[in-house]
């Protein structure tokens, strides 16, 4: 009998990932593969659309022709702030622009001027001043810079939802995508907010839909249910909503290392919109209080300059064992507890250090490591301080590095730390997000691997 499952593309800016997942959320399957960037009209880069558009249709034909498994449903994560426009025919227009996109200041100014300055606005959005990476400005943008263009499209769709839309044939826009740093949701009205009326973007996007809706695939031999798609760390954050009822934050981390906290209510204060703090919607609609940092990013380029500089092989550091010694070795002066945040978070420290300075490339990256993981703090204290959060869960790329996950615990000493082992979080998140529509049996008991950190690192000071 053939195996029941579910089909799960997870689409990150590097990596493009097809799972199945079993009935116990086992992975029975997976393919990933890379894409060279191309440029926009522009000449800036931006990903390949087309060449996504053929690995979803490629990929999901290849397993609906594998015997062994029988697909009940397909679903769809991916990185936000990027929008694909359809056209009248239902073809796709134009490029998927990059949320790293240049946005061009007099445009902006002229925005927020005309509703209401980047304080007012930020806290009614709940997102701070970020130009591309707000998606809802891209298409501002293309109002007053491409007006022929603009009038072209039918629907702009956020990538998640526009991947459902290759295989279903059918447009929605979806909570978890329209509440991620857009610029479009009104958070204190749980509506868009009024510019999008009133600039004639609101009839650019198709009807809003709960993100556990399925729809039936515009044409298959066989049937089964298709997910409208989700915004990667909201997707992210479901096994753990699913999981655990304590209060926890989850430091998800991969490109970005986003802080989220799903039991801080508290309002976004001035401070915290400065140091890149906003709220994303989770999948049932309600606020989750974030904090975002380049980390994954940064953690790359760094560790480039430093194999480079020590003719190393650059992979030999994610299986570095922690030793608490080279402590002794490194710049630990910094007390990111006494730190402006803003300060701290505005550059990478490690970034400016000469590498000529270190003994051994360990070293380095150990002091590379210890700059993040500063930030790292500063980060994640923007939204659990005064809550009753006890608990920090890291999963993604850090969660496997024990000198990040050392160096956390000791920055936490109050809270329980714990690296999280879930295969493929984001996918389980979406398979879990429509989990009644093709899967019979009961949530699973567990689903995630935990691995505690006691603080046994030395006081930095």
């Amino acid at each position: 009998m053939p195996v029941p499952v579910i089909a799960v593309f997870d689409i990150g800016k590097t990596n493009k990932k097809l799972f199945l997942f079993n009935q116990s959320y086992d992975i029975v399957f997976e393919k990933s593969t890379q894409f060279d960037e191309t440029v926009d009209e522009d000449g800036d880069p931006c990903d390949d659309i087309d060449s996504l558009k053929a690995f979803i249709l490629e990929g999901l034909k290849a397993v609906s022709n594998l015997k062994e498994f029988r697909i009940r449903a397909v679903n769809f994560s991916a990185f936000g702030a990027s929008l694909v426009y359809i056209d009248e025919k239902g073809k796709n227009i134009g490029w998927l622009h990059s949320y790293l996109k240049p946005y061009p200041p007099k445009l902006q100014k002229q925005f927020y001027d005309t509703y209401g300055g980047e304080m007012l606005f930020s806290f009614q959005t709940a997102s701070p001043v970020l130009g591309s990476l707000n998606s809802g400005m891209q298409l501002f943008r293309l109002k007053y810079e491409k007006p022929d263009f603009f009038n072209r499209i039918k629907y702009a769709l956020h990538l998640p939802q526009y991947l459902s839309y290759l295989i279903s044939g059918k447009p929605f826009s979806e909570i978890t995508s329209i509440g991620c740093h857009t610029n479009l949701w009104h958070f204190q009205n749980l509506d868009y907010h009024y510019w999008v009326k009133q600039e004639g973007v609101l009839e650019k996007f198709p009807a809003l839909a709960p993100s556990d809706l399925v729809v039936d695939p515009a044409s298959s031999p066989d049937f089964y249910s298709v997910g409208i798609g989700l915004h990667d760390s909201s997707a992210a954050l479901i096994p753990y909503l699913v999981s655990f009822r304590e209060p926890f934050a989850l430091i998800s981390t991969g490109t970005w290392a986003i802080s989220l906290n799903p039991f801080n209510q508290f309002p976004l204060t001035k401070d915290e919109l400065e140091c890149d703090c906003l709220c994303y919607l989770q999948y049932k609609g309600t606020p989750v209080k974030a904090s975002r940092l380049f980390a994954g990013h940064h953690h790359d380029a760094q560790v480039e300059r430093i194999a480079t500089h020590f003719h190393q092989d650059k992979t030999r550091y994610f299986q570095l064992e922690f030793d608490n010694g080279i402590l002794d070795k490194i710049d630990t002066s910094i007390d990111p507890k006494q730190a402006d945040c803003k300060s701290i978070l505005k550059d990478v420290r490690f970034s400016t250090r000469n590498l000529s300075d270190f003994a051994s490339d360990v070293e380095a990256y150990y002091q590379l490591v210890f700059d993040l993981v500063t930030q790292q703090y500063v980060s994640t204290q923007l939204v659990v301080k005064n809550t009753t959060v006890e608990r920090i869960f890291v999963d993604g790329g850090f969660s496997n590095n024990a000198v990040y996950m050392n160096f956390l615990a000791g920055f936490f000493p109050q809270m329980a730390v714990f690296a999280s082992s879930i295969p493929q979080s984001t996918a389980i998140g979406a398979a879990l997000a429509i989990h009644e529509a093709w899967n019979g049996e009961e949530f699973p008991k567990k689903i995630i691997e935990l691995k505690q950190y006691p603080c046994k690192v030395r006081h930095f000071r």
